[in-house]
C-alpha cells in the first residue's frame, strides 16, 4: 500500500508532518472525526493523488488554537489532485482525470444541494449543515494536505479540467479554485458588485485579494483594499488596486481622498473573527470590520460576508466572544437598508466559470495572490510565516507536480 503523509494540528502554534493510512472507501475513527461518521461506507468516492493543497486563513484560526480542533487533526481543505483510485459507484470520473475539489463537501442529493447551496449540505455532517475536508466541527472528513485524500460524491464534487496539459500550465491559478479565488468572487457578488461600482474590502489577505480580482472582473471602477499589514497591501497595489493603510486610522476618511465622498457602494469582509480595530498597535476587536463596513457602505448597499466567524471561540477576547457573539450596530445596518450575506461560499456554483477565465487568460489569480509552492515537509515553516504576515499564498506540493 501507498505511504501517506500529511499536515496535522498538534496544538496552538504547532503543526507537524505525519505518517498517515492511505484513504480507504470508508470513514475511520480519528482525530476529528465525527462518530456517527465513523463506518460510513464511501463507494461513491474517489482517491486523488494531490497536486496541489494550500494553506488556508481559516487553517490558521484552527493552528492558532482559536477553535476547539483536536490534536492530530490532519488539516487541508484547498485540494486539487489526479485521480488515482474510484469507487465501485463511480460513473463519470476516471483515473487520470486532474481535478479541483470544492473545499464543500456535497452530496449532491439533498434539498440545499440541488438548490445550489453546497456549503450547507445536509447529509455530510452529522452534526449540521455543511462540511469541509480538515476542519473542526465538519464531520471529520480527513484533510488534503497529504500526499493522497479522500473526495466523497466523486462524481458530484469534482471539477474536471479539460484538458490535463493545458491545465499543468495553468495549475498555480487553478489551484485557487477549491476555495479562495470563488470565496473571494461569492464575496464580491454578494456585495453587488458590477460594472461602475465602487468597492471597499476588508483585508489584504488571499481571500481579500481573491475579492479584489474578482471585483476588476465584475468591472469594478474603483476597489479599495484596506488592512494594517503594508507587504499586503503593496500586494493589492500590483494589480491595480487603491489601498487603506489602517493602522493610520479608520477608512472612511481614507476613502473620502479617493472618491470624494467616505463611502463606497459595496462591502466586502474577508478577515472574519480575529480582526482588530484601526490605528497604530491596533488589538483585537472582533466587531471592528463588520461595524466599519455598515458605516462605510450606501445605503441600499450590501455587504458580502466570505470572512470565517465561528460559535466556538476559546481565545476570545470574552465571554461573548468565545460563543461568536459580538457587539454589532445592526440598528446602522437596518436604517442604511444594508443586506448582508455570509456562511461558506458554495464553490460549485462558481468554480467551473472561474476555471474558463483562467484556461482563456482573462485573469491571474496566482500572480494576484503571490503563490508560491512548497514542499510538504516545509509546511511548518509555511505555517509560521503566513501566520507572521507574509504577503503569500502557499501552495503545498506533496508529489512533485508543481515546479
Amino acid at each position: 500500500m501507498e505511504g501517506n503523509k500529511a499536515v496535522a494540528y498538534k496544538g496552538p502554534g504547532k503543526v507537524e508532518v505525519i505518517d498517515i493510512d492511505y484513504p480507504s472507501f470508508e470513514l475511520k475513527d480519528g482525530p476529528g472525526i465525527n462518530p456517527a461518521n465513523v463506518g460510513r461506507k464511501v463507494p461513491h468516492g474517489a482517491i486523488l493523488k494531490t497536486v496541489a493543497t494550500n494553506i488556508c486563513g481559516s487553517d490558521q484560526h484552527m493552528v492558532r488554537g482559536r477553535t476547539t480542533a483536536p490534536p492530530d487533526l490532519v488539516l487541508g481543505h484547498e485540494i486539487t489532485g489526479e485521480v488515482v483510485e474510484v469507487g465501485q459507484d463511480v460513473e463519470f470520473i476516471k483515473v487520470g482525470d486532474v481535478c479541483s475539489v470544492p473545499f464543500n463537501i456535497a452530496c449532491g442529493r439533498c434539498r440545499n444541494c440541488k438548490e445550489r447551496k453546497t456549503g450547507i449540505c445536509l447529509n455530510v455532517n452529522p452534526d449540521r449543515p455543511g462540511s469541509a475536508y480538515g476542519y473542526v466541527d465538519m464531520g471529520g472528513w480527513v484533510g488534503g494536505q497529504a500526499n493522497y485524500v479522500l473526495v466523497p460524491y466523486a462524481d458530484w464534487n469534482l471539477l474536471k479540467f479539460p484538458d490535463k496539459d493545458r491545465a499543468m500550465e495553468k495549475i498555480l491559478d487553478l489551484a485557487m479554485l477549491s476555495d479562495i479565488f470563488p470565496t473571494g468572487f461569492h464575496g464580491a457578488v454578494s456585495a453587488g458588485v458590477g460594472v461602475g461600482s465602487t468597492v471597499y474590502i476588508a483585508g489584504a489577505g488571499p481571500v481579500g485579494l481573491a475579492a479584489a480580482t474578482s471585483a476588476q472582473l465584475l468591472g469594478a471602477a474603483v476597489v479599495i483594499v484596506g488592512d494594517l499589514n503594508e507587504g499586503r497591501l503593496a500586494q493589492a497595489r500590483s494589480f491595480g488596486c487603491e489601498t487603506v493603510d489602517l493602522t493610520k486610522g479608520g477608512p472612511a476618511e481614507q476613502i473620502e481622498q479617493l472618491l470624494g465622498v467616505p463611502e463606497v457602494d459595496c462591502g466586502v469582509d474577508a478577515v472574519g473573527f480575529e480582526a482588530k480595530g484601526h490605528g497604530a498597535g491596533a488589538q483585537e476587536a472582533p466587531a471592528t470590520v463588520l461595524n466599519s463596513l455598515m458605516d462605510i457602505t450606501a445605503a441600499g448597499g450590501a455587504l458580502g460576508i466570505p470572512g470565517l466567524y465561528v460559535t466556538g471561540d476559546p481565545g476570545g477576547i470574552d465571554e461573548a466572544a468565545k460563543k461568536g457573539s459580538l457587539s454589532l450596530s445592526l440598528g446602522t445596518g437596518w436604517a442604511k437598508s444594508l443586506a448582508f450575506t455570509t456562511g461558506q461560499c458554495p464553490v460549485m456554483k462558481y468554480n467551473r466559470q472561474l476555471m474558463m477565465v483562467i484556461l482563456h487568460d482573462k485573469v491571474n489569480i496566482a500572480k494576484n495572490v503571490n503563490a508560491k509552492p512548497i514542499l510538504l515537509d516545509d509546511a511548518p515553516k509555511g505555517y509560521a510565516e503566513f501566520d507572521a504576515g507574509a504577503a503569500t499564498k502557499y501552495v503545498l506540493n506533496p508529489n512533485g507536480y508543481l515546479s
